[in-house]
């Protein structure tokens, strides 16, 4: 089995040959090893590979030696500004006063800059938030002085403690606690790992990340607010279209008195969602529930354990089941998207959906051309051809067509970049930093795009894909 140590290595020579040394006695195997010290200067992540035993011996042994991480898991550091005057011994009352709380400075620097004035910058190592605020109302007395955003500064000043810092600030934002935090660094420093080694600036992946929680964040509660469209199918079937800020589109089929829903958003918005999905369905909580996933991405399938009857495709029902068991799904057994879609379960509060809610559609067979049709699926008046990529975007992913009433349903195989709102838009910049692309392999992606709108026969076509808004898309007999 593996896991990773989040370790607090010593500076000072043979620091890591000492964790070495006792991995190597227990016969337990080292996988993966990250150490940046312009990101942290003493977290060091260790992945190792051995038996339950070895590796719970060897946490006891890290744990003896004052290497794995404990007492630091509440301390940050909170980075100050002080606007002194430019004379002598200007900062020693600000010393004084530091003293007197027994705050450790991790970072000062200041440099005159022509004014009667100096900015001071500081970075005080904090425990207790109340301790801090005492300060800062005491300080105040002395001079002018600003807290300095640690994830929006123009650098990092402090680097002693980041890792902890900067989990502690997405994990309020989101309201993370225990093993998730954990879990949380730990994919943090992958994703840095893996983009920096291909020449991504690791601020500029912890500036991601943040700022993808920043947005999850900012779009709950009473700040839920997404684009809501209405569309008429038949007389008797219509399609509410709901375009959160952040996430997948979710699609209410309402065909014969009956709701079908195709994806379903992000976890971290279900109480917002069912109160939409009530004002929506007034007897929302008596029907029978009924979900179609495109493709088992973390966005489109949040909310599935809502539902009592989840249609999917073989491959995804397959991903879907793997994940139930704690195994890691399709997305997750690229190296490249690993990190990332650990991130999003976290910060999204990712659940499981039970492998008995699953029903399977469509031919189970090998999918060898772009888009390949492999069965039927019928709701109320809507008889779909169901399609099957061959995995552009992710293995398993389904297009829904109904050639009697011009309606696709393509997950996102098609997107609709040019009709999305501003929020939208923000979100899905943040994706492509963090995993490289979306796409398993974009182009084939691209061919399954073409392959789709190639099987459009005639007419006035409603298109609704898994971001953006509904693309009408007109076909003339001519371009047949």
């Amino acid at each position: 089995m593996n896991r990773t140590f989040v370790t607090k290595m010593p500076n000072h020579i043979g620091a890591f040959l000492k964790a070495s040394r006792c991995f190597a006695a227990l016969g337990v195997n080292i996988t993966r090893v990250s150490y940046n010290k312009a990101v942290d200067s003493h977290m060091l992540f260790i992945d190792a590979e051995g038996t339950a035993d070895q590796l719970a011996k060897a946490a006891e042994e890290l744990r003896a030696i004052g290497y794995l991480q404990c007492d630091e898991e509440n301390r940050s550091v909170v980075l100050l500004e002080f606007q002194l005057r430019d004379e002598p011994g200007s900062v020693t009352a600000i010393l004084e006063l530091i003293s007197d709380f027994s705050f450790n400075i991790s970072y000062i620097s200041s440099q005159e800059n022509g004014t009667e004035y100096q900015l001071f910058k500081m970075g005080l190592i904090v425990d207790d938030p109340n301790k801090i605020n005492a300060f800062i109302d005491e300080a105040k007395k002395i001079c002018s002085l600003r807290v300095i955003d640690y994830n929006h500064a123009d650098k990092i000043y402090d680097n002693s403690f980041f890792y902890n810092t900067f989990v502690s600030q997405l994990s309020s934002s989101m309201e993370i606690s225990g093993d998730a935090r954990s879990e949380l660094m730990v994919n943090t420093n992958l994703a840095m790992q893996i983009l920096d080694e291909s020449g991504v600036s690791p601020y500029r992946t912890f500036d991601s990340i943040s700022r993808f929680a920043e947005l999850l964040a900012a779009s709950r509660g009473d700040s839920f607010s997404p684009r809501v469209t209405e569309h008429t199918i038949t007389d008797n079937t219509s399609i509410t279209l709901i375009e959160p800020p952040c996430g997948s589109n979710t699609a209410i089929i309402k065909s014969c008195g009956e709701y079908l829903f195709v994806d379903t958003g992000y976890a971290c918005y279900k109480d917002e969602m069912l109160r939409l999905f009530r004002s929506i369905i007034p007897d929302f909580d008596n029907i029978t529930k009924k979900a179609f996933v495109t493709h088992a991405d973390v966005d489109h399938c949040g909310l599935l354990p809502l539902f009592d009857t989840v249609y999917a495709s073989a491959r995804t029902a397959k991903c879907l089941t793997l994940e139930s068991s704690g195994d890691d799904g399709f997305r997750e057994r690229n190296p490249l998207h690993k990190p990332y879609i650990r991130i999003c379960k976290v910060l999204t509060s990712y659940g499981r959906l039970s492998p008995e809610k699953l029903t399977v559609v469509g031919d189970s067979r090998e999918i060898t051309q772009p888009l390949e049709q492999t069965g039927y699926f019928d709701f109320g008046e809507l008889h779909f051809e169901l399609y099957e990529g061959k995995g552009g975007h992710l293995a398993g992913e389904s297009v829904l067509i109904d050639f009697t009433h011009d309606l696709a349903f393509t997950g996102d195989i098609f997107i609709n970049m040019k009709d999305m709102t501003a929020q939208q838009a923000q979100y899905n910049r943040y994706a492509p930093i963090l995993m490289t692309s979306v796409d398993t392999d974009k182009l084939l992606c691209a061919d399954e795009r073409t392959a789709l709108f190639q099987r459009l026969g005639v007419g006035n076509w409603q298109i609704f894909g898994g971001h953006g808004g509904k693309k009408a898309y007109s076909v003339r007999p001519a371009e047949v």
